[in-house]
């Protein structure tokens, strides 16, 4: 596991600022969470300065000397409350921008390929025929055990490889291409980088981020999560699923769909644009680009080729 960098322990220190930028080149994900908790503080910092001015003062001891101090008091203790649990500023913003972020700078081949505005003729992965959907009963998923240590996606290619031959299999139930499922999940967990754990560190391996509604009787995770209402973004503190592996997680995944009827017209789909249209119509996510993320990652050509290399791979 690669050690966290080391964030300054005081305001006027900037080694911690300098770890940082190398930290960017090899590890972009683990850097995020670095920059978003500086910029928590900064905020923070921002904040305090506007409660002093709206302040009187002191008219007896205040003075240059004392303002210098204080000035250094805050920026100190803005640092400190980001660096613990701050006021949930930086969570918000890697959950933003983790899907953007690539995982390693070995990614870049794959994650870091301009993106191409969405075509609509035949011969892309979304456009693409979808299987026969195969109507049959599909059992909900035993309740799961307690969740075991995370697995480590080191790029996003790694990220493909693992989960392919779980995908393959969720698809067939769906009738749904299967690089649809990949990117779904690429997006909702930034390639592996940000799955959900619990206070204890363990993985709830939930790659989709299927909440842990009233039917639900598993394990489950509390996370502060951004939500979209009429357009507005807002925090709230959410439970999601805990699963034990991540074959669960889209057994879990395909049930779901299955159970609820507003999900049919998306299973109805003929191809996995409308599939994922029909899901965010229905529904699924309340952010309003969802549907475009989920294919902007599968009309990349890197994103495609790596399926080809791995579905070769396993023929081979």
């Amino acid at each position: 596991m690669q050690a966290q960098p080391t964030s300054a322990g005081i305001y006027t220190q900037f080694s911690g600022f300098a770890e940082m930028k190398h930290l960017a080149r090899k590890n972009p994900q683990q850097a995020l969470q670095q920059v978003a908790r500086q910029f928590e503080g900064v905020f923070i910092q921002m904040m305090l300065k506007s409660m002093r001015k709206a302040s009187f003062g002191n008219p007896l001891f205040d003075n240059d000397n004392s303002k210098l101090y204080r000035d250094m008091f805050d920026k100190q203790i803005s640092l400190n409350m980001s660096e613990q649990k701050g006021i949930g500023l930086a969570e918000a913003l890697v959950r933003q921008m983790r899907a953007y972020v690539p995982a390693s700078n070995a990614a870049k081949a794959v994650d870091d390929a301009p993106q191409k505005k969405l075509p609509t003729a035949a011969g892309t992965v979304h456009n693409l025929p979808l299987k026969p959907l195969q109507r049959q009963t599909f059992a909900a998923p035993p309740a799961p055990a307690a969740p075991s240590t995370p697995v480590s996606f080191t790029s996003p290619q790694a990220f493909v490889r693992q989960l392919w031959p779980h995908a393959q299999q969720a698809a067939s139930e769906l009738g749904v291409d299967p690089g649809v499922l990949i990117a779904q999940a690429a997006l909702e967990t930034g390639w592996g980088q940000a799955i959900n754990h619990d206070t204890k560190g363990n993985s709830s391996h939930n790659l989709f981020n299927i909440k842990a509604d009233a039917s639900w009787h598993g394990p489950s995770v509390a996370v502060n999560t951004l939500e979209y209402d009429g357009g507005s973004a807002r925090r709230e503190i959410a439970r999601f699923r805990a699963y034990d592996s991540f074959a669960d997680s889209f057994n879990d995944y395909v049930h779901f769909l299955k159970s609820h009827a507003r999900y049919q017209t998306a299973l109805d789909a003929d191809n996995s644009s409308d599939f994922v249209k029909q899901l965010h119509a229905a529904g699924y996510a309340t952010d309003p680009r969802y549907a475009d993320k989920i294919l902007n990652i599968v009309d990349r050509d890197s994103f495609r080729s790596q399926l080809k290399q791995v579905q070769h791979d396993i023929r081979a």
